[in-house]
């Protein structure tokens, strides 16, 4: 979990002080996805998997007008459901995923989505990391630490963890951050990979914390 170089503290340490420094780029750090209420959120995460932000959000405004509730998702022609989300990829499997985790919505949580981890995780379609952008993100209800492939690839050029599955990654996270930035540092890791630490090429000369990363080229 840590280099021979580093202690348990010292990376505690020095995790902490990335992440303050990141806080003060990102303040208002939060998801990307539009939505009006936690069902929403649930939806649009569902369909940003393997997709970006920015498409998700072109599709959703319409998604939504023509499926304002879990009801009308639920009752949804399936084929009609996977025309309007064709353009966010794997659009069979999300539609099915989609329509299922609004069933169990409506048949077992009274048409709201529920607010513990073990709950969400029984829907369709819905792991670790979208019930942690839901229930941080909508409820602010702290779970877990969101791990998409930018945190994925950030949490490892930092030197927060070697693990290379999302769920080994997260336990790393959480015991690096204290529990009360769990909600944070999921948010603020994806923005830094966006804007700055990009897979393709980092930008280590620019970056605030290039001299707390171990994998710096500055």
């Amino acid at each position: 979990m840590t280099s021979r170089k580093e202690t348990p503290e010292a990376l505690r340490v020095r995790a902490r002080k990335v992440l303050r420094i990141l806080r003060k780029q990102f303040p208002a750090a939060s998801t990307a996805l539009r939505h009006a209420d936690p069902f929403q959120l649930l939806i649009a995460t569902i369909l940003s998997a393997q997709c970006t932000d920015e498409r998700v959000n072109i599709v959703t405004p319409g998604l939504f007008a023509r499926y304002p509730t879990a009801r009308a998702f639920a009752d949804a022609e399936l084929h009609e459901l996977e025309a309007e989300i064709k353009s966010t990829g794997f659009f069979r499997m999300k539609a099915k995923n989609i329509q299922g985790c609004s069933r169990g919505i409506v048949e077992r949580f009274k048409g709201l989505v529920p607010q513990t981890l073990e709950e969400l995780i029984t829907l369709p379609g819905v792991g670790r990391k979208t019930a942690n952008v839901v229930l941080g993100q909508a409820f602010g209800i702290i779970s877990g630490i969101v791990v998409d492939t930018h945190v994925d690839r950030l949490s490892r050029l930092l030197g927060f963890t070697s693990q290379k599955t999302p769920e080994k990654i997260e336990e790393d996270l959480m015991e690096v951050f204290p529990m009360d930035d769990w909600i944070d540092v999921g948010s603020i890791l994806i923005l830094h990979g966006r804007r700055t630490c990009k897979a393709r090429k980092p930008k280590c000369e620019f970056c605030p914390v290039s001299g707390l990363c171990p994998s710096s080229t500055v």
